[in-house]
């Protein structure tokens, strides 16, 4: 569809310059020469010639080509937003009509001289411009971003302000290009999607882009965001996929008190079961998404395409190697202490042992004092810097990390790729699984298809059955399958406290949106100064 839209747009362009060429006195097959034609239009509109080259700058360059056909359009005597909002959005329409209607006739550059625009245009052309100029910066070069969760502490922090740098990667084409400016996915302060699926075009980056190196920090589109329910309770933080899930798996008389079934991850909670039935049947509340609009994560890329990974007591191997552990990384550990008053103020303050504080976190150091206090254990997300300090506190007994074991109900709903036949996986034993590489082919089985199944349907596009007999895709029996595009494997810093990989599997190349490079702004209650133009690792 996209590419129809394209051709019919380039043919339409074509097509209408020729007329106009014509009645410009310009000979009009010359129309159809690429580039000599719009050298021609800043000949005949008396355009600086410097406007000619820098419309062969990618990207801006395009915005360049259609304000030089606006002022053509000018001299034919259209000199109205109408007609220049026309010849910008439907040109394939609108020229065509300029350049064969009987009505229409070439006035020339006179008509420039002689108008004047009001103010009222002046205001809007430069809002105009403002909001493209943006909107290109925003969409090809970098684009700003705040951190919501503990995810990545503490690399990241909450209310770390960011840029993501599109150029990194190579600029993704949207595959969704018509959008409200400024926002993501729905309009502010509703529920209304922000974009129209019009036009939707192939997967694409522009030349020379570089693939994702093994332990950046990437920003990209939300792999299960693709379809959401649509109510401000749900969304991304409890996706479609995990009700549906849970729904299937859970005991329905304990679905309100669902956990998500691992020390650190707190509780999930849904509405009663046929609530969330009524929720699922209904359409209106269910959003599908197109990639590129699905929610936005920010993780470290820890494996990359053809990587084999896994994940023992804790600690991750890439390639049969320990991988990085990232100098901020949190995981959760068990503190048994005496049982007594322990001020964790004052572990900041003198320790420089910084526990989240937050808003969103507003309770927990006083939670970890009681427990202490009336206990003696309690369990906090910290890094092994900081467990050596606190281990040195007078009364504290030990500082353990706390290790997730294999459940078969948890590797059957939680943890990727939902098949605790095959796959023992846990938080903190997951594995070994090999990343999915572009163009290598891989045997498919009943034992493994439960990794593929939704990189075959849903990123690649496929249809797959399992049958009795064996696999159909596309309904061709086969043993056997070749991946399209390369696939990484993302986890949190807070390896205790990430909603990641181990929960959804394999990010595509499709999903890539940039590179987290700077952190320009940190806020915690007040400007965190050291994180301030601090640069991510």
């Amino acid at each position: 569809m996209g590419l129809f839209i394209f051709i019919v747009w380039i043919i339409g362009w074509h097509i209408g310059m020729y007329g106009m060429f014509k009645k410009a006195g310009i000979e009009a097959w010359k129309a159809f020469i690429p580039l000599y034609n719009t050298w021609l239009i800043v000949e005949k509109c008396q355009i600086s010639k410097k406007w000619f080259w820098l419309q062969l700058i990618p990207i801006a360059g395009q915005f360049i080509t259609i304000w030089i056909t606006i002022m053509f359009t000018m001299e034919f005597g259209k000199v109205n937003v109408i007609h220049h909002t026309l010849a910008t959005l439907v040109p394939f329409v609108y020229f065509p009509w300029l350049g064969f209607s009987e009505k229409t006739r070439f006035v020339g550059h006179s008509v420039i001289d002689n108008y004047k625009k009001p103010q009222s245009r002046e205001w809007i052309d430069a809002a105009v411009f403002a909001i493209v100029a943006a909107t290109i910066i925003r969409t090809f070069v970098f684009e700003p971003y705040v951190i919501p969760t503990g995810s990545m502490e503490k690399t990241l922090q909450v209310n770390d302000f960011l840029f993501a740098n599109k150029i990194a990667y190579g600029q993704r084409i949207p595959k969704t290009p018509l959008s409200f400016p400024f926002v993501h996915n729905l309009l502010p302060a509703s529920q209304i999607p922000s974009y129209l699926k019009w036009i939707q075009l192939d997967y694409s980056r522009f030349p020379g882009y570089t693939d994702v190196k093994r332990n950046d920090v990437v920003i990209f589109n939300f792999p299960e965001g693709d379809t959401v329910i649509n109510l401000p309770e749900y969304g991304s933080a409890r996706p479609y996929y995990s009700a549906l899930r849970n729904l299937a798996f859970l005991n329905p008389d304990e679905i309100d008190n669902a956990r998500a079934g691992v020390k650190g991850l707190g509780e999930v909670r849904y509405p009663n079961t046929e609530t969330l039935k009524g929720v699922l049947k209904d359409n209106k509340l269910v959003l599908v998404h197109p990639y590129d609009k699905a929610d936005n994560y920010i993780k470290r890329c820890v494996g990359i395409a053809g990587d084999k990974l896994q994940v023992v007591n804790g600690m991750l191997y890439i390639n049969n190697e320990k991988a990085l552990r990232p100098e901020g990384s949190q995981i959760t550990y068990e503190i048994k202490a005496e049982k007594k008053k322990y001020d964790l103020a004052a572990w900041d303050k003198e320790l420089g042992i910084n526990l989240r504080s937050d808003q969103e976190y507003k309770d927990l150091r006083a939670n970890i004092e009681n427990a202490l206090l009336n206990n003696g254990t309690a369990s906090v997300a910290i890094t092994k810097d900081d467990s050596i300090k606190i281990a040195k506190v007078p009364g504290i007994i030990s500082v353990k990390p706390v290790y997730d074991s294999f459940n078969a109900y948890y590797a059957q709903s939680v943890f990727f790729p939902f098949d605790s036949t095959h796959f023992h996986n846990s938080l903190d034993n997951y594995g070994p699984i090999e990343i999915p590489k572009k163009n290598t082919t891989v045997t498919i089985s009943e034992n493994n298809i439960a990794l593929y199944k939704r990189i075959i349907e849903s990123y690649e596009g496929h249809r797959l059955e399992i049958k009795a007999d064996g696999i159909y895709i596309d309904d061709k029996k086969t043993t056997t399958y070749t991946f399209k595009y390369n696939y990484y494997w993302m986890m949190g810093d807070n390896r205790h406290n990430s909603q990641d990989s181990r929960f959804w599997g394999f990010v595509p190349e499709t999903h890539i949106v940039g590179k987290a490079s700077l952190i320009w702004f940190s806020w915690d209650g007040g400007p965190r100064w050291s994180r301030i133009f601090k640069s991510i690792k």
